[in-house]
């Protein structure tokens, strides 16, 4: 498989919601493969397929310490979501150079079509859930830094554009 180029923060796809998954097939495991070898390569703990380009309601997670515990998931949606929030530096390839601290619920319950295509319902907690919420934002045409305040947001948009233009 291979790695594949982000689309940059000002393109429209990233602001839109991504469609949903009819069926597992062959055509999307080979593209959450693809999406495997690109978190790896940023590295990250998450990806989102609009990230890349794909308006599919597909994501990856990895958050685990030794890796290659990769959890393939279609058409995510949140069930549950504790009261009890956790704070993380969030970033994202789509917006390099710069993050932000964002707080979101600490577990959560999130039913989806796994690799077999069959609905799971599962728990994550820590990084891991902080991962999967990141991962449904993208979904749902949204990024970390929609979370702040419309002024920090402005000033990370315009530091990640200058940095990318020394390149």
């Amino acid at each position: 498989m291979t790695a594949r180029p982000f689309l940059p923060y000002a393109d429209r796809r990233l602001h839109i919601s991504a469609d949903p998954v009819e069926a597992v097939t062959e055509t999307v495991r080979m593209i959450w493969d693809d999406m495997i070898d690109t978190m790896e390569a940023m590295p990250g703990v998450g990806l989102a397929a609009p990230q890349i380009g794909i308006m599919l309601r597909l994501a990856v997670v990895d958050a685990s310490e030794a890796r290659g515990q990769v959890v393939r998931m279609a058409n995510p949606e949140l069930l549950h979501a504790s009261v009890k929030m956790r704070s993380h530096e969030e970033a994202s390839p789509n917006l390099p150079g710069v993050s932000a601290r964002i707080e979101r619920p600490r577990a959560v319950t999130v039913r989806f079509l796994n690799m077999d295509g069959e609905i799971e319902d599962r728990d994550f907690v820590g990084l891991w859930a902080t991962s999967v919420q990141h991962q449904i934002d993208h979904l749902d045409g949204r990024i970390y830094v929609d979370r702040l305040s419309p002024l920090r947001r402005k000033m990370l948009v315009q530091k990640s554009a200058k940095l990318a233009r020394r390149g």
